[in-house]
């Protein structure tokens, strides 16, 4: 028998633990950037539901309805609003909205979202010089740890499930087709996430919440994006990439909150936790 007195493999598993946390930061520091882009969410300096009935907002330009063919905006002569790249002029309409998409143009000092949310259509001026933009800290998270890159399998439903879900938002709702589930374990203990498609085609997302919520993890919710299934249908989730979405940074936000069986019975130490912001402004935003 040959004994090997290197120690090599120790010193393999120490690389990989270092490569595994510099990808794991490297990640990380794109999503803060994005996150505190200067049109991003931190931006969002107020959310306006549109009516059947003209409208004036304080910190937007013109006259704003909306109804079956989409939103109106009414200028007068010293208001401005840029739509794509030229100066709208008396009146605009904006046509009809698909769900959960939107149109960005130009105002004064920044942009405004025009967007359609739970079946409303929606005004959300963007600011960059905000003050949680301008103040932002970053989010603090659990340090990144491979014992919560987790296999999964996942499980397609017959045909996609609609499936309702609560928003930030009190008293609204969003209807997402659900394509299947998530079936994995934790420490032995068999769970599974109803998943909705993801931002790519094939990919996947859960909403979810587990013992931390609330606790060190902001309470209403929490995503994960997953890679698309392999052809055995196997996938992995990576709980160190679990993050915040922005209801847990603003009020003006209409997130969606997870199906009721995403409420995991155990504590995911991983992904991000309770932004500062919140920690130190608003304590019942832990719930």
């Amino acid at each position: 028998m040959t004994i090997d007195l290197t120690g090599s493999a120790p010193a393999d598993a120490a690389q990989s633990a270092r490569a595994f946390a510099a990808d794991w930061q490297e990640w990380h520091r794109r999503h803060e950037e994005a996150r505190a882009d200067r049109h991003g969410f931190l931006a969002v300096a107020g959310l306006h539901w549109l009516t059947t009935e003209p409208q004036r907002f304080p910190d937007v330009p013109g006259e704003w309805h909306t109804g079956p063919a989409g939103p109106v905006v009414t200028i007068v002569d010293d208001e401005e609003i840029v739509v794509d790249g030229r100066r709208a002029r008396e009146r605009h309409e904006f046509g009809p909205i698909a769900e959960r998409a939107g149109v960005t143009v130009e105002i004064d000092g920044g942009v405004l979202e025009v967007a359609r949310r739970a079946g409303h259509d929606i005004l959300r001026p963007r600011r960059p010089d905000h003050p949680p933009r301008r103040g932002y800290r970053g989010t603090a998270t659990y340090p990144p740890a491979e014992r919560w890159v987790l296999h999964g399998r996942f499980v397609p439903f017959d045909r996609p499930r609609p499936t309702t879900v609560g928003a930030a938002v009190e008293g609204l709702h969003h209807v997402y087709d659900a394509p299947g589930r998530i079936e994995f374990s934790v420490d032995g203990l068999p769970l599974s996430l109803t998943a909705f498609n993801g931002a790519t085609p094939g990919s996947l997302s859960v909403l979810f919440t587990d013992t931390t919520s609330g606790v060190t993890t902001y309470g209403a919710n929490r995503s994960l994006a997953v890679g698309a299934p392999d052809e055995q249908g196997r996938v992995i989730l990576d709980f160190n990439r679990a993050v915040n979405l922005p209801c847990a940074y603003t009020d003006f936000a209409t997130c969606p909150l997870p199906p009721a069986e995403n409420r995991l019975p155990v504590a995911v130490e991983a992904g991000e936790k309770i932004p500062f912001e919140r920690l130190t402004a608003d304590p019942a935003a832990r719930s």
